[in-house]
């Protein structure tokens, strides 16, 4: 399936974290959606968050036992709506927006593939709604689950703007939520964590928020969990269907824990998988 690639764009003299210019935003072409992966942070990561990565499988996938870690978020135009995907932790979202000519108020709809801090940190500040007129997509299991701790306080200031879905089967046949875009049950990282799929003109894309944080050893070894997933037997189990699913389909994937430019192509490279960047 072919796919429209734009490069990177240059951004005056923002950076963050060692990135140069030309790497804090890649854009992509998916039919009539222009995709564009906006980086919020990027540092070291730490080995030691893995679940049951012995000492031999870190250092045959880890140079030194590191790797980089990086925050994204995603910006997504078609025609008559503009559509962000988590707000990041609220750093440098506004920023590259800006820099793409598109304001807060632009802003039709905000996707949150779940609610971790990283996703949700840039919906509101000091109790003010960050999107004016956005209306806010969440899972229902995902409300739900935050319903009682300190994060529910971000959807506060959105009011009765808030809608909640329930994610479809990824194959199944599934209700878009908005024009093109599915929600995707990919749930174990938390009890509502869900992945976008959008379509358009025989092409897609799968924005499949947290599937996996270590991509140089969650690839290959998709077995692999990390002390952030909420259920890691079920978040291992949905990843495994997830990368079969997208091979077997030829289905382009990004994500908010891949490294820039986030976004490629997924293939089976013996038990596991391999990861190919878009240029």
């Amino acid at each position: 399936m072919k796919q429209g690639i734009f490069c990177g764009l240059l951004l005056g003299s923002m950076a963050v974290q060692g990135f140069t210019q030309e790497e804090m935003i890649f854009s992509y072409k998916v039919g009539q959606f222009e995709v564009y992966m906006l980086v919020e942070n990027r540092g070291p990561g730490r080995s030691s968050v893995l679940i049951d990565a012995d000492a031999a499988l870190v250092a045959r996938y880890l140079s030194g036992g590191n790797f980089q870690s990086e925050t994204n978020t995603f910006l997504i135009k078609s025609p008559g709506r503009t559509v962000v995907i988590d707000t990041g932790f609220g750093t440098t979202i506004f920023e590259s927006m800006n820099r793409l000519g598109v304001s807060p108020a632009d802003v039709d709809a905000v996707l949150l593939t779940h609610m971790h801090g990283d996703h949700i940190g840039g919906l509101q500040k000091d109790g003010r709604a960050l999107f004016p007129r956005a209306l806010v997509y969440l899972a229902g299991q995902e409300r739900e689950y935050w319903a009682d701790k300190s994060a529910a306080a971000s959807l506060v200031p959105y009011g009765d703007r808030i809608r909640t879905f329930l994610p479809g089967e990824l194959g199944a046949r599934v209700e878009e939520l908005l024009p093109g875009i599915s929600a995707i049950a990919a749930f174990g990282h938390t009890p509502g964590h869900t992945a976008f799929l959008l379509s358009s003109e025989g092409q897609s894309l799968l924005i499949w928020g947290d599937l996996m944080h270590v991509m140089d050893i969650q690839f290959p070894r998709p077995d692999i969990s990390v002390t952030y997933d909420v259920d890691p037997a079920a978040a291992a189990d949905i990843r495994k269907k997830i990368l079969a699913y997208v091979v077997e389909n030829n289905i382009p994937v990004a994500g908010m824990h891949l490294v820039y430019p986030a976004l490629g192509t997924v293939s089976a490279d013996g038990q596991g998988y391999r990861f190919t960047a878009a240029r």
